[in-house]
């Protein structure tokens, strides 16, 4: 099979609209949705559809977005592990997705699906698939950590038994705090600049990895939303989400390729929470749920 980007276009924006039709039918609200265009004149050309959720029942912001976008040169954040390509035009698309559930109780997501690819003058184009999923919990449920990591490696299993292992260490090393020796949540699969399996395989597996993602996280929705919830555990959730924030401004790779190459920075940054806030040197009391999320689930465990 030829590399087809036409063919993971149409397949992004059939799973950004399942994945927006879940959402809006589990929240009983529906999303703005926001379609735009980057022409001549712009540091890039392309479009998208941001779909975003807010002030709703269940979740209190959740945005989705496609975008299909070309420019004249890769931006250092997509090189630093393909040096040769630096100075490439390339073609970007993907679908990605950060829910903050209003329930302290019910985890946030992630998940990114997204195909690279480079233009250089000589030679074939390059292409190159990236994403996956994590789960960033306030309180922490062992049985919800296990359906998680479950569904990722579900999702990977025809790929390889390599497969599921490997792009859960990497998860773990890239959804970490380095300036707080913490990590973000309990993790799940991540993987970049990926193509070993050739383009079919690599765009199949990107595939399942999409697919996997509403029966991996709405059935946590499920057995939390209703979960009773006050003061304390609002403010813990708002505190928890300062360190979501500092991650995705300070570390996230996906953050940096959309700033530093032009991109549409109200569809990049829909990843912030409507609130979060910050505390110096706040310590949970021992032998509280919340000291048992720094202990239990926040720390680098083998869940399966």
């Amino acid at each position: 099979m030829r590399d087809d980007p036409q063919a993971v276009g149409d397949y992004l924006r059939g799973l950004q609209q399942r994945i927006v039709a879940a959402i809006e039918a589990a929240d009983g609200h529906a999303c703005v949705r926001d379609a735009w265009e980057k022409g001549p004149g712009e540091p890039l050309q392309g479009s998208g559809l941001t779909c975003i959720l807010e002030d709703g029942a269940l979740f209190e912001r959740a945005g989705c977005g496609f975008s299909q976008v070309r420019g004249p040169k890769l931006p250092p954040s997509a090189t630093q592990h393909r040096p040769e390509l630096a100075g490439a035009p390339f073609e970007a698309m993907g679908v990605s997705l950060v829910f903050h559930p209003r329930n302290p109780y019910v985890p946030t997501v992630h998940m990114n699906v997204r195909m690279l690819a480079a233009l250089p003058a000589q030679g074939e184009p390059v292409c190159w698939f990236g994403g996956g999923m994590d789960l960033t919990p306030y309180y922490g449920f062992e049985e919800d950590a296990v359906h998680f990591h479950r569904a990722c490696r579900d999702a990977l299993a025809p790929f390889g038994d390599d497969k599921y292992p490997r792009f859960k260490t990497w998860c773990d090393e890239y959804f970490f705090l380095k300036h707080r020796n913490e990590q973000r949540g309990i993790g799940g699969i991540f993987f970049d600049d990926f193509a070993e399996l050739g383009f079919e395989r690599s765009f199949a597996m990107l595939r399942s990895v999409g697919d996997a993602f509403l029966p991996a996280y709405l059935p946590i929705v499920e057995r939390r939303r209703a979960t009773p919830s006050g003061e304390r555990e609002r403010a813990f959730q708002l505190y928890r989400r300062g360190r979501y924030v500092e991650f995705n401004l300070v570390w996230d790779r996906g953050t940096h390729f959309g700033l530093q190459s032009g991109g549409r920075t109200e569809s990049i940054l829909l990843s912030m929470p409507p609130q979060a806030s910050w505390a110096y040197r706040r310590e949970p009391e021992p032998g509280t749920p919340e000291a048992a999320l720094y202990s239990d689930f926040i720390v680098r465990r083998e869940w399966l």
